[in-house]
């Protein structure tokens, strides 16, 4: 996609080739996994609609009514291991480690390269988003942008709903601490009213969150407002491993 678009500067050739990736994945599907290929191909074309959604949570019920995740569970890790998809899940608390408060069947899920989800929707639509129109939803766009780049850093984020406080879009674990992410696309990227309420609940030690949006860097306290290509430096933090001897001279 990117030596097609520097060899010819044309959108619509970009856009050729990210379709023919689409149906490459179509026929990956069928070849690999052909027991279950009508719910992975199900799942895959419903990724763009579902992130568009006001909740961008994965809704099962938009696959069959009576849907159950253990019927499908098999078809989402599939997408995950064949590098098509990338599943955030939700966490019921936000403390470390993020892995024990992990729920396996509420998820968003995002596919593995923006390119591909732009090109899953109206057509001219990345023309409109490089001349920064402002008629179009970019929150699913940035928040794919910005999953994919966590998980290239290796990090793999989470992220937490709750009917009392609202919904982070990310939560990541950063020298032992849980670190809240907020993807904001317009200009009231100041306005976070789940993000600020986490923030002053004394039940939760966060030293500071991120929110990435389009504007300049800023600090506002514990709030970092970074431009959303600053996401990049949002990198995988490895805790020192101290020796610790235990004194067992007692024992003898």
């Amino acid at each position: 996609m990117v030596s097609t678009y520097l060899e010819s500067n044309n959108m619509q050739d970009v856009l050729a080739v990210q379709q023919e990736i689409i149906q490459l994945y179509k026929k990956d599907i069928a070849k690999y996994d052909p027991d279950n290929k009508l719910y992975i191909e199900e799942i895959f074309n419903l990724i763009p609609p579902e992130l568009n959604a006001r909740n961008k949570r994965f809704i099962l019920k938009r696959l069959n009514e009576n849907a159950k995740y253990g019927r499908y569970e098999n078809s989402f890790l599939w997408l995950k291991n064949a590098g098509v998809a990338l599943p955030v899940y939700n966490v019921e608390e936000p403390k470390v480690p993020l892995l024990l408060a992990r729920s396996r069947n509420l998820l968003k899920l995002f596919l593995n390269d923006v390119g591909l989800l732009a090109a899953q929707y109206a057509d001219g639509i990345q023309m409109r988003i490089l001349k920064g129109d402002k008629d179009i939803n970019y929150g699913s766009i940035y928040e794919n942008a910005v999953a994919q780049e966590l998980v290239a850093h290796g990090i793999w984020p989470c992220y937490y709903n709750s009917k009392k406080r609202g919904e982070i879009d990310f939560l990541v674990e950063q020298n032992g601490k849980v670190l809240p992410i907020e993807v904001k696309s317009g200009k009231d990227y100041t306005y976070h009213r789940a993000l600020s309420n986490m923030m002053d609940c004394e039940d939760h030690d966060f030293s500071e969150a991120v929110i990435l949006m389009n504007d300049n860097l800023s600090v506002d306290g514990k709030y970092v407002y970074a431009p959303i290509y600053m996401s990049m430096f949002i990198v995988k933090t490895e805790i020192s491993v101290h020796t610790y001897h235990v004194d067992l001279s007692g024992l003898k």
